[in-house]
């Protein structure tokens, strides 16, 4: 639970957010948090309710903002998942979600990185935050992260080279992609600096569009700070038919662990009209534990769930 002082800390952090875009020309929006049907991802699982579910991410009702004409949007809001209780993990967060039309998972990689680097120096001094007069720091768990402007950027093949010693191709053929990510790659992530790991594999990126000079992967990144995942965002697969042939194979795997899940028709029949875009999604509590030091939500949030 977080103190007053805590409070007023991160209402100067939701605060240092508006401005940021505001001042950028995105609208800031709020859309429904109970919906009737959800993107369908295998390793996302939502909360019913009643006879709709509550929003995992606001994505879907923000991509159909964006075929109706907005051409800069973003939003704070809350959205629910069913996870672990965990250190990084509650089953109720706070999200950063914004998309632009006529960028890509380049542009957002810039924007999210100026965006860090002026919430922080707004926000300093905080318990993690050194501004030492020069250079922006994050003070982590004993280590120190430049903030400033340009960060590491690193292809998911070359990571799990450096880090794990085994191609990629191979992690997929064994299914052991995800494994081999949390336990040999990500503790390397964003030490000296933050890393934008890119180009995931098209099978881990359902969403996002296929680099058009390597159909093999996907316009995605992750923002990783301190070895804390902290952002995803890609290039938005504006395609409805590919888009429905990716939906359709994660319905498949949902509905085979005995799930329900339905394509999601209206998203798709918009999705022609948003043409060129790119999104991403920032935990907004895992920033805010960052930027103080700390090393849980517990630290970050104004009540975890075992508090209530």
């Amino acid at each position: 639970m977080l103190t007053p002082e805590g409070l007023r800390q991160r209402s100067r952090l939701l605060q240092a957010i508006r401005s940021f875009f505001l001042k950028r020309a995105y609208i800031e929006v709020d859309t429904p948090i109970r919906l009737p049907v959800l993107i369908p991802e295998f390793n996302i699982l939502p909360f019913a309710s009643e006879e709709c579910v509550l929003q995992t991410s606001p994505e879907i009702c923000m991509k159909r903002l964006l075929a109706r004409g907005c051409e800069r949007i973003f939003q704070i809001c809350h959205c629910f998942r069913k996870e672990e209780l965990g250190r990084l993990h509650q089953p109720e967060f706070s999200m950063l979600e914004w998309y632009r039309k006529k960028g890509d998972y380049l542009d957002l990689m810039a924007e999210c990185e100026t965006l860090i680097a002026t919430v922080a120096a707004e926000l300093a001094p905080l318990a993690g935050i050194d501004d030492g007069g020069q250079a922006l720091v994050l003070v982590y768990q004993g280590g120190r992260v430049d903030l400033c402007p340009p960060w590491e950027r690193l292809t998911v093949a070359e990571a799990c080279m450096r880090y794990a010693g085994v191609a990629v191709e191979d992690l997929l053929l064994q299914d052991r992609f995800d494994e081999v990510l949390v336990t040999e790659v990500e503790p390397h992530l964003g030490r000296n600096r933050p890393t934008f790991l890119y180009d995931y594999p098209v099978a881990l990126g359902s969403l996002a569009r296929r680099r058009q000079d390597n159909a093999e992967v996907a316009e995605r990144f992750e923002l990783y700070i301190a070895g804390v995942e902290i952002a995803n965002g890609f290039s938005e697969l504006a395609d409805p038919d590919e888009q429905r042939i990716r939906f359709a194979n994660e319905l498949v795997r949902i509905h085979a662990a005995g799930r329900q899940g339905a394509m999601p028709e209206k998203f798709l029949a918009d999705l022609p009209a948003m043409g060129e875009a790119a999104g991403i999604a920032l935990g907004v509590d895992r920033l805010f534990m960052l930027l103080r030091g700390g090393t849980s939500l517990l630290t970050s949030m104004p009540f975890i769930f075992e508090e209530l």
